[in-house]
């Protein structure tokens, strides 16, 4: 604007129209390398690529022309701006581009993230509407604004891009610890187990193939957890839990004492949910010289999904002084609010002890 309203900076004008011509074929070329990129599909061999780029070739040759002939737009020596007889051809490859980029986006809608067809639709349409206007009248100000669309589209779907990242890498952290709880099961717990199951041998064969049968699903439950990376039924996550609280039991007999009140079960839930919520109940509610300890589990239904709570009464936790049950719960957190939008807290029990509760939305 500085050049254009000098009348002796015609000269001035002149490459600034130039320029302003040559850049405005980003806005024109850059969705298509856009889309051919997020479809998967070689950008050079790709047919729309090699149209356009044909196209564009045509336009660059009208554009030098330009600085030899009047036919297209021409500039006065007082410096003021016509459009040449022919100024509807100039802006026709423009207009063609764009043509061509929102068939092509139709023909690989399917291939394109929903948000990405929307974002490129809806500027695409805009752009061509205002070439094939701007070839009969003056609307600088509509390609201005045209301009400034694409910037905005460009900028929301990278970070739309980040966002996604982010949360896949957040879900790669959180399954990856959810491998970690797996991987770091209490070594005394197995031991324990195990020299149940062969002293249970001489005493008690029956018993002991059931522990053994409890344990082995235990065990199994643990590692398919590794490889999960989706939710599971919630079904699925209470027989876990039930044969790690059988084997517990056998360990414990006669001070484990555990209800299960469950008539909800029609839910999913991250792999090790609950398991390491009972888990964490025996380990820091077992008292060896105190009164036997008893576990609730319940689910009931609620109105936007479940929950799902777990009870004990033992002496509960200190936070000051034991912060493993935040820590485990912490982990739990982090994979419900990725994974189903879940929430957990931790509480004193009424009457003593600690309940956890976990919601899951639909």
């Amino acid at each position: 604007m500085f050049f254009w309203y000098d009348p002796t900076k015609a000269a001035a004008s002149r490459i600034t129209y130039l320029l302003e011509d040559l850049f405005l074929v980003t806005p024109i070329f850059m969705p298509t390398l856009f889309l051919l990129h997020y479809s998967g599909e070689k950008i050079v061999s790709s047919v729309l690529f090699r149209l356009v780029t044909a196209v564009l070739g045509i336009y660059f040759i009208m554009m030098a022309a330009t600085q030899f002939t009047d036919v297209f737009y021409f500039v006065t020596p007082d410096n003021r701006f016509f459009r040449g007889p022919f100024w509807a051809y100039f802006v026709t490859p423009l207009a063609v581009c764009m043509i061509l980029n929102t068939t092509g986006l139709f023909f690989r809608i399917k291939k394109l993230p929903k948000q990405y067809f929307i974002a490129l639709l809806i500027y695409l349409l805009y752009m061509t509407t205002v070439l094939l206007i701007h070839m009969f009248y003056e609307v600088e100000i509509a390609v201005v604004f045209g301009i400034t669309l694409f910037a905005l589209v460009s900028f929301a779907l990278i970070l739309s891009d980040n966002m996604d990242n982010n949360i896949r890498q957040e879900r790669q952290i959180a399954h990856q610890r959810a491998s970690i709880m797996v991987l770091q099961m209490r070594p005394h717990f197995i031991y324990n187990t195990m020299a149940t199951i062969y002293y249970l041998c001489k005493l008690d064969a029956d018993k002991a193939q059931q522990v053994t049968m409890d344990f082995t699903e235990y065990l199994r439950k643990n590692f398919t957890a590794i490889t999960s990376e989706e939710t599971i039924p919630f079904s699925d996550e209470l027989k876990h839990t039930q044969a790690y609280l059988a084997v517990e039991q056998a360990q414990h007999e006669g001070r484990l004492f555990v209800k299960y009140d469950t008539p909800h079960t029609l839910f999913r839930v991250p792999p090790l949910t609950l398991q390491p919520l009972v888990e964490n109940a025996v380990k820091h509610g077992m008292d060896p010289t105190g009164e036997p300890l008893h576990i609730e589990v319940k689910t009931r239904q609620t109105t936007g999904g479940g929950e799902i709570i777990v009870e004990n009464d033992g002496p509960g936790f200190v936070p000051a002084n034991d912060n493993e049950p935040h820590i485990a719960l912490n982990n739990i957190r982090r994979r419900l609010e990725m994974m189903c939008r879940g929430t957990s807290e931790i509480a004193p029990r009424e009457g003593g002890g600690t309940l956890v509760r976990v919601t899951i939305r639909h």
